[in-house]
């Protein structure tokens, strides 16, 4: 059921234009399944899906393909593009975005398997990254600046 759920998200992003969760939800239960925003959010999250713009100023959601081989550029470029500012708090690195971009960024930071990365959460303009060690915090905040700045 899962993966034909997830299977059915990938066609709707595809086809349509889904700008929220909430869209996408609608998309689902018109196609027979029976969804809460908890499951979409967590497919979303588990099929790794980050927003794109449209033009207009709207956004809708896109798959990031893992066999690209220019994946690891357009990560940086999600990051260079989106950061506006970072700060650690212990063992939490909190990374500040332009509106819209928190998701695109830290997917970004996720696929790039940073051994200092546990795991990230995104709104719409920032991302909390928890990591091991408040060392580590530092570490990967000048790993990013360095990113940015390469």
């Amino acid at each position: 059921m899962k993966k034909t759920r997830q299977n059915k998200v990938i066609e709707i992003i595809e086809e349509y234009d889904v700008e929220t969760q909430e869209e996408l939800a609608n998309y689902l239960k018109q196609a027979g399944f029976q969804v809460t925003q908890a499951t979409v959010s967590r497919d979303i999250r588990e099929l790794k899906l980050t927003k794109a713009p449209t033009g207009g100023g709207k956004q809708k959601y896109v798959a990031l393909r893992q066999d690209d081989r220019r994946l690891e550029d357009k990560y940086i470029r999600a990051l260079k593009d989106g950061l506006t500012s970072m700060d650690v708090a212990q063992h939490i690195l909190v990374v500040r975005t332009v509106s819209g971009m928190a998701m695109a960024a830290a997917a970004a930071i996720d696929a790039m398997k940073l051994k200092e990365v546990v795991g990230c959460i995104a709104g719409d303009d920032t991302i909390m990254i928890a990591v091991r060690t408040s060392e580590d915090a530092q570490a990967l905040m000048r790993t990013i600046h360095s990113l940015e700045e390469g």
